[in-house]
């Protein structure tokens, strides 16, 4: 923090207290920070990834009954590489193999919204206490969703072209890999993500930097405290049409939670806009009928609205 406020107010000359000057100390202090702990938490993961290819997630999901199968596919959710462009894909490839459908959504719940980014930045960040918090109930919506979208029977609702592809029995054969195979896993799985994300964790450190230093803590607390009973569902209506990734947007939920917004509505927020985007939503349409990609919705925002209302009870 001294660095940051010697370039700000020292060397840039601007005022310590005006709302320009603690803007762009914020951004100063908040980039490299995050940056670091950015590739540290994708290197680390990528060597773990490399235990967890799609195929093998597959083959561990197929023929699992509901529930226990509801379970371990949100559990692989966390370490599977997964985005919103490997949707099409892999839910072919666990329908193909005879993943239950409401397994196969407990998954696609999982993992973008509590993949190893999200958690990981969460504890460097926030602490273990709400990196915890938001694994825990990020596994029970994708649990409970995906459990409760099984138990409607809602296969008819998958694009037919996808039902009637037949997929090869049989995978390909890998070969083991040396530690520093995983090692080399890792860099490319840093060239790759952080590559990827990098400006929208710049885009998400500029708006919490903004929220930080021009948004009154009055202002903040009167709009998402827990005083106000529609600040949830108005938290997930706004968290929807936005597109980001849980790199990009934990920059804001540190700077809402910073100035006085309730956990459970930054929870609820958070959990819309990685797991509910409008872009996911578009890839989806490829392979799933529109009255299933409702259900899932409002499914899930429903899992969302309970997660936001309890914590702001609770907390």
């Amino acid at each position: 923090m001294a660095m940051s406020s010697f370039l700000t107010f020292d060397l840039m000359g601007l005022r310590q207290g005006s709302h320009l000057g603690e803007t762009i100390a914020f951004f100063i202090y908040e980039t490299p920070k995050v940056l670091m702990l950015l590739t540290l938490v994708v290197f680390a993961m990528g060597i773990v990834r490399s235990f967890f290819t799609p195929d093998k997630t597959r083959s561990l999901l197929a023929g699992r009954r509901e529930f226990a199968g509801n379970v371990l596919a949100a559990l692989l959710g966390i370490v599977t590489p997964f985005c919103s462009c490997s949707a099409v894909p892999l839910f072919i490839g666990f329908v193909g193999a005879g993943v239950p459908l409401g397994v196969t959504f407990s998954f696609l719940i999982s993992a973008p919204m509590v993949n190893e980014i999200a958690v990981g930045m969460l504890f460097g960040l926030l602490g273990w206490k709400i990196a915890a918090v938001y694994m825990g109930t990020g596994l029970t919506v994708a649990i409970v969703g995906g459990w409760v979208i099984g138990r409607l029977k809602l296969e008819n609702y998958i694009e037919d072209w996808v039902r009637e592809i037949q997929v090869n029995a049989v995978d390909m054969e890998e070969g083991p890999m040396t530690f520093q195979d995983r090692v080399l896993y890792g860099k490319d799985a840093v060239r790759e993500i952080v590559g990827r994300v990098w400006i929208y964790v710049m885009i998400g450190i500029a708006v919490g930097a903004g929220i930080h230093g021009f948004v009154p803590q009055e202002f903040m607390a009167s709009i998402m405290g827990k005083g106000n009973w529609w600040s949830v569902p108005v938290a997930v209506l706004i968290g929807v049409p936005m597109y980001s990734n849980a790199a990009g947007i934990i920059p804001v939920v540190e700077a809402l939670l910073g100035k006085g917004a309730a956990l459970g509505t930054v929870l609820a927020f958070m959990m819309s806009v990685i797991a509910l985007s409008l872009p996911e939503m578009v890839i989806l349409r490829k392979i799933l009928k529109i009255q299933l990609i409702w259900i899932f919705i409002g499914v899930v925002a429903g899992g969302i609205l309970m997660v936001g209302y309890l914590f702001n009870m609770v907390v």
